[in-house]
Order: C-alpha cells, then sequence, then structure tokens
C-alpha cells in the first residue's frame, strides 16, 4: 500500500502493460470520484483513496480493463445514486455485473442478518459466475485490513473474524497466496495480538540467525548451476506470522528453520529443475522424508514446485523449493497470474481451469443447487469450501482427492466414482480394510473394489455421508 496514492500512480503502473486501457480506467476514476466527493473514510481521507487502492492492488497483477474500471467503482451501487443501467450506458455490461457482483444485498437501510447471508451466499458463489469478482472483493477487503486501525476494538474483531472465515479460504482456492499471507497476519495481530508479537519476535530472530546461512546457500548453488549452464533466481522465503503459528498449533513449541524460512530456486524450464535438485543434493544432503514433487502431482490450488530438506551449513535445516518462473508467479498471485499469460483471453482461461483444475468448483455448484436457504447455503459452503480440506491418493493412477476434513469412504467413492460408488465391495486404506464410515485422514492411499452384485444399505450411507455430493447422489440412487 502506497501512502497518499494518486491516479498517476496507477496510470503508471498500467502504462507497463496495458496502455490502451487508461482512457476508460481514467474515465471510471473521474465518474467515482465525482459519486464520491462527498464521502470520507474513518481516516478522515476523501473516500476515493479505497477504490484507488483497490484498483492498484489489482494493477499490480496486470489486472484488465474490465476489471481496473469495476474495482474503482466497486462501492458506488452501494453508496451512491449511480444505476447499474447507467453503469452499462457509460461503459459496458461487463463492468456493471462486475460492480454489481461486489455488491451488499440489503434490502432496508441497515444490513440485517438475512442480508449478511444473502450478501455471503452471493460473494462464494461468484466463483463459478466471474473469478474476477472474488479478485477485487479480495483487493477491497486487502485494503479495508490494512487500514483498520481506524474502526473500533469491536470491528476491528468482527471483521478480522470475517476475513478469516470467508476471505482468507476463498484466497487459498484461487491460490492467490501472497493476499492470503497479508490477510492473515493483518487478522491474527486484531484476534491474538500477544501471539502475533511473541512469533514476530521469534521469526525475525529466526530470519537474523539465518540470514548468513542463506546468502551461502545461494550463492553456491548459482555458481553450480552456472558451471552446468543453468540460469537460475534464487530468493528467500519466509513463512507469514499465523503460518508460524498455525505451524507451532500442530508441531508443539518447538519449531525448526526449515518451518520457517525456505530458499526458493526459479528456473526456465521443468527439466531444469530437476536437473538443479540432482546438483543441490551432491552438495547438500538431504532429509529423505522431507522430499515432495508437486510438479508431477500439483496442489489441488494448482500449486507446483520441488520441496527438499537439506542439511545446510552451520548445522541448520533448510527448505529448498525449486520451481519454473511460471510456477513462482502462479504460486504467489493463483488463477489472477493469468492475466500476465495471456491477455485478453485470461478471464475465459481462468473460468475454464478453475472448473477443470480446482476440485471444489463441483462441490459448490452442488451446495448451490441443492440449498434454496441463504443459510443453509453459507452452512454448508463453510463446512465443504472453506474449511480444513484432507487429501487422500487413489491407488489406480495415484490421483491426489481434495475432501473436507471430517469426510468419510462414502464421501470418497461417491467422489470419485459418481453413481458407480454404489457398488463399492470392499476399500482398503493404506493396505488395511476400513468400514464405509472410516474418516480419512491426509495421506491416506486408497483401493476400492466395484462389484455390481454388491448389496449396501444406502440410507445408513446418507447418514455416514459428509458431503453434498454424496448425499445427493444417494438420494438419486434410492
Amino acid at each position: 500500500m502506497l501512502n497518499n496514492l494518486k491516479l498517476e500512480d496507477l496510470l503508471s503502473v498500467i502504462k507497463g502493460y496495458n496502455p490502451d486501457s487508461i482512457p476508460m480506467v481514467i474515465k471510471a476514476y473521474e465518474m467515482a470520484s465525482i459519486l464520491h466527493q462527498n464521502q470520507f473514510r474513518k481516516s478522515g481521507e476523501p473516500y476515493i483513496i479505497h477504490p484507488l487502492n483497490v484498483g492498484y492492488t489489482l494493477a499490480l497483477m496486470h489486472a484488465d480493463c474490465d476489471t481496473l474500471c469495476a474495482a474503482l467503482l466497486h462501492d458506488t451501487l452501494e453508496d451512491t445514486n449511480i444505476t447499474k443501467q447507467e453503469l452499462i450506458e457509460n461503459f459496458n455490461p461487463t463492468v456493471a455485473e462486475l460492480v454489481d457482483g461486489v455488491t451488499k444485498i440489503s434490502n432496508s437501510r441497515y444490513l440485517v442478518d438475512s442480508d449478511n447471508l444473502a450478501t455471503t451466499r452471493k460473494i462464494i458463489g461468484s466463483i463459478t459466475k466471474d473469478i474476477r469478482i472474488i479478485m477485487i472483493k479480495l483487493a477491497d477487503r486487502l485494503h479495508n485490513m490494512r487500514t483498520l486501525e481506524f474502526k473500533s476494538p469491536y470491528k476491528q474483531k468482527e471483521i478480522s473474524l470475517e476475513t478469516m472465515h470467508i476471505y482468507v479460504p476463498l484466497a487459498h482456492l484461487i491460490g492467490a497466496h501472497e493476499i492470503k499471507y497479508e490477510l492473515e497476519d493483518i487478522a491474527f495481530k486484531y484476534l491474538k495480538p500477544s501471539d502475533y508479537l511473541k512469533i514476530e519476535e521469534s521469526r525475525n530472530l529466526i530470519m537474523t540467525n539465518t540470514a548468513d546461512t542463506l546468502n551461502l546457500m545461494q550463492n553456491t548453488i548459482q555458481d553450480e548451476l552456472a558451471k552446468q549452464h543453468i540460469e537460475c533466481a534464487t530468493m528467500n522465503k519466509i513463512k507469514n506470522i499465523y503460518g508460524i503459528y498455525k505451524r507451532i498449533n500442530m508441531l508443539g513449541d518447538y519449531i525448526d528453520t526449515h518451518d520457517v524460512v525456505a530458499l526458493k530456486v526459479c528456473l526456465n524450464k521443468i527439466s531444469n529443475c530437476y536437473l538443479a535438485l540432482g546438483l543441490i543434493h551432491e552438495i547438500y544432503k538431504p532429509v529423505n522424508e522431507k522430499f515432495k514433487d508437486y510438479i508431477c502431482r500439483p496442489k489441488t490450488n494448482m500449486y507446483q514446485a520441488l520441496h527438499t530438506t537439506v542439511f545446510a551449513p552451520n548445522d541448520l535445516l533448510i527448505q529448498v523449493r525449486l520451481k519454473t518462473h511460471i510456477m513462482n508467479l502462479v504460486s504467489t498471485n493463483g488463477l489472477s497470474s493469468y492475466w500476465y499469460f495471456f491477455g485478453d483471453e485470461a478471464r475465459v482461461k481462468m473460468q475454464q481451469d478453475l472448473k477443470k483444475k480446482c476440485q471444489f468448483y463441483n462441490s459448490l455448484e452442488e451446495i448451490n443447487q441443492v440449498f434454496p436457504s441463504n443459510k443453509l447455503f453459507v452452512e454448508h459452503a463453510g463446512k465443504e469450501i472453506l474449511s480444513e480440506k484432507v487429501y487422500v491418493f487413489t491407488t489406480t493412477d495415484g490421483l491426489l482427492i481434495e475432501l473436507p476434513k471430517g469426510s468419510t469412504i462414502v464421501d470418497y467413492v461417491f467422489k470419485v466414482y459418481k453413481e458407480r460408488g454404489k457398488y463399492l465391495e470392499k476399500v482398503l486404506v493404506n493396505g488395511k480394510e476400513v468400514p464405509v464410515s472410516y474418516v480419512l485422514n491426509n495421506n491416506d492411499i486408497i483401493r476400492v473394489t466395484l462389484n455390481p452384485l454388491a448389496t449396501n444399505d444406502l440410507n445408513a450411507w446418507e447418514n455416514i455421508a459428509y458431503t453434498t455430493t454424496a448425499r445427493k447422489l444417494i438420494r438419486k440412487i434410492i
């Protein structure tokens, strides 16, 4: 965030990647300035500072013209007298739809619980319509969190909780890790200030104590790869404060350096990632059980890299992450990185890959269809989409399957085999036979035997199922 951000700062960024959009962006800014001219933020600043910051955050991601205009106008339908039709006439239907997509639903002067539920549903459900709506909402929430100091202590905590429960999971789902980490840390600072300060101090100490080792490793790796004519860029990666807090809760009070800091090595092609891995292991011996290949088996939010933890100088364990430059961009910005790669085609590619590569997409559509009630939709979306996940493997092709934590074998078979799940005869988890009520754990390896002659009590299965998808299929079969 820039202090005293001006229109010229925004235009300077846009000029570097899409100068043709500048006239329309200026028009959107001027309209927003007029519409918000008598409105002020809690900080005392003119209100236009907020949409300008939202637009600037998105411009840094190389957002398209329609998205930038919608970012500048995103509060106008809610807080001014302009109509959606007027936005269409002054800009285009896409800008108007994006602005409408981020506008709260309110049937009265005061936002009531039913309005909040409808608005939450609208935000979550917008992913399946146009992912750019979520990107604008995330940039909007990011600036609001950065200026949370001007709110009352009660509102600080209320907004921070909402951020943790809705916006952080949404950022994770679309791979927007840079925004996710900052939202987490700001919210954590307001929700648990003493824990925040304690971990921040420990984090700073670890960063100081590992700086020389990381610099030495960077120079050594660059020199060794250069001898093999492999170009690379290296940089340090520091886990965010809330991430360390979660790690401590998982492992106990003690955490090692490799849980906090990592060395990123970015290369120009995938084959060089594997070549570099071998060379690095020749210099620094690996901790075998900590090697992970997320290139051949990406995470469900499209993250890709090779992770290896090595015995580093000065008696330290350091994680090294190898990835291509494109993978590094995707791991930072997720689907919004498509703006860099595809230009005007980015939005179409985003929606295609969202549906094809992100496993939560179909589950979200199912929940939206099954629950007309906003309350039930929000409840189940929170439980199944925005909650903690478990990741298990099939034995047939090693496919990584994502399910909400609490899912059972019933949920697994209907996700993987659809209606054929009713033919389940036997299931082995990690080589041992288990009942259908077995609750899945991370890294479980599942082998399923199907038999068309199998007879199962589907009524009982419905009570065991955790996910909407499984229950819907069971009811359809019954």
